[in-house]
């Protein structure tokens, strides 16, 4: 039996868009009844793993995470409780302080240990920490019992990691990481591994690839060489899921790639096939292959997302009603987004904006919004599922200036959503019909903020003056129909059917 595997790097609560992109193909692949895994290659201590991936939509036997791929610990929910934590004490606390998604069970006055809730005012018990005379020196790390243990030994004033275990349920140890330097050097069942590359390796060995099998690089860094020495008779193919190329440093005799990309465009020639979201990306790649490499690889398209259905208000919309959805991260130029709808504003006192996402950016935006005297019209939302969310707004807004696809902005011409959004590769130029369902606005690189800002207010002040609405809300809808869930499946299909009769 087939088994797609999907080889990704970490995962987190904002998660970026090729962790969105998996869950929907994991989706994809439970439609169709292909056995699917996702890998996570990422050190993850800050939260159980699987916390992450639940949230996403990934089933726990789907999950594979390096560090655990090793013992038999299965990917599952933290369900360990301060009651089974308080049963390990040799000693009863003398004193025991909660305090939001602490809890701190002192024993003298020199000895403590802090338990790390899953969330204020829970049960369920992440990590507990260790320390003595103001020295962390233990962590223990739970899901149903505990996966990992960290021990520490206070060097210059600091807690330096001086060993990490993880264990078996039955409280064996299954691997042994020892931190050197800048990598680390792993004991496994007899083996030594001498960095994290080695670790990859071993777990590529463990998985038995057989004829059939697929391997689907989603980020490549560190990993994409191993992949291809150790793929077995399984085939290998790349997804693209951003701009692939530096157009700056390009020209008619070179090319420069994408650094996460330029190891696995070098190696095409062990590469059975690319995989990008558009078909301005496909032809345009396809295109520098032959020109750059002279080379003609097999590339799909077949976009990161899908929808179920399309989603039609059943109530007025919001008049005056804009919606943003991304991380809260510089790239998405979220300032000025704020900052045009501020400007806006005085044309047409009824406008909002909601923002949804997390990310770095948000109290640089929160501070924003409040030195603008804006918080009773912008909002910042959170991170929330959109599903039935998009159709009661007006309009979608982007300031990006580089989208590989953009799942939001489909999710939004699902929605029937007129669309704002600079005129550049690949997502706003797919779902943004320039004059018919909203507004592709010209952007050259290097452009100032304070360009971008005065186009993005324009434009706004463009569309509720100007555009037809209802027009719009109709084009986006026809433009959605493309990507409803059994065109995507129908490509998925077609591609795991070509690939594997090269065989």
């Amino acid at each position: 039996m087939m088994t797609v595997y999907n080889f990704n790097q970490g995962i987190g609560w904002a998660s970026s868009g090729v962790e969105y992109a998996q869950a929907y193909r994991a989706q994809v692949f439970h439609h169709l009844g292909v056995e699917a895994k996702f890998i996570f290659t990422d050190f993850i201590s800050a939260q159980n793993i699987e916390h992450y991936t639940a949230n996403l939509g990934f089933k726990d036997e789907e999950v594979i995470w390096l560090y655990q791929a090793f013992s038999d610990f299965k990917i599952a929910p933290t369900t360990y409780t301060l009651a089974d934590l308080t049963e390990t004490f040799a000693d009863q606390p003398t004193k025991v302080e909660r305090n939001g998604d602490k809890v701190i069970y002192h024993f003298n006055d020199q000895y403590y240990v802090r338990a790390i809730l899953r969330r204020a005012g829970s049960e369920q018990v992440l990590r507990a920490e260790y320390v003595r005379s103001g020295n962390l020196f233990h962590r223990d790390f739970f899901s149903y019992g505990c996966y990992m243990s960290e021990y520490y030994a206070p060097i210059d004033g600091k807690a330096k990691l001086m060993v990490r275990r993880f264990f078996n349920e039955d409280g064996s140890v299954a691997m042994e990481e020892l931190p050197t330097g800048d990598n680390a050097t792993f004991r496994l069942s007899g083996q030594l591994l001498l960095s994290k590359e080695e670790l990859i390796t071993a777990l590529l060995e463990r998985l038995s690839l057989q004829k059939g099998d697929v391997i689907i690089v989603d980020r490549g860094t560190g990993m994409a060489q191993q992949i291809l020495a150790h793929k077995g008779p399984a085939k290998v193919g790349s997804v693209v899921h951003a701009e692939h190329f530096s157009v700056n440093n390009t020209n008619d005799d070179h090319i420069l790639w994408n650094n996460y990309y330029e190891y696995v465009f070098q190696h095409h020639r062990d590469i059975d096939f690319y995989i990008t979201s558009t078909q301005v990306q496909t032809d345009l790649l396809a295109a520098q292959f032959a020109k750059y490499n002279q080379a003609h690889p097999q590339i799909f398209t077949i976009p990161v997302g899908s929808l179920l259905e399309l989603k039609h208000p059943t109530t007025p919309r919001r008049p005056f009603s804009l919606i943003t959805a991304s991380r809260l991260a510089g790239e998405k130029h979220l300032d000025w987004v704020v900052q045009a709808v501020m400007a806006a504003k005085a044309q047409f006192p009824q406008l909002t904006l909601d923002i949804y996402g997390e990310g770095g950016e948000r109290a640089k935006l929160q501070q924003l919004i409040k030195d603008g005297q804006a918080e009773d019209y912008i909002h910042l939302k959170g991170h929330q599922n959109l599903t039935d969310v998009y159709q009661g707004y007006q309009a979608y807004i982007s300031a990006s200036t580089s989208e590989g696809f953009g799942l939001t902005l489909l999710e939004a011409v699902g929605s029937g959503l007129a669309m704002i959004g600079f005129d550049v590769r690949y997502g706003n130029q797919t779902f943004i019909r320039n004059d018919e369902n909203g507004y592709l606005i010209p952007y050259e690189i290097g452009e100032t903020g304070e360009q971008a800002i005065h186009a993005l207010t324009t434009t706004l002040v463009a569309l509720f003056a100007k555009l037809d609405l209802e027009r719009a809300e109709q084009v986006s809808y026809d433009l959605a129909a493309d990507y409803l869930e059994p065109e995507i499946e129908a490509k998925w299909a077609q591609l795991l059917k070509e690939v594997q009769a090269d065989d």
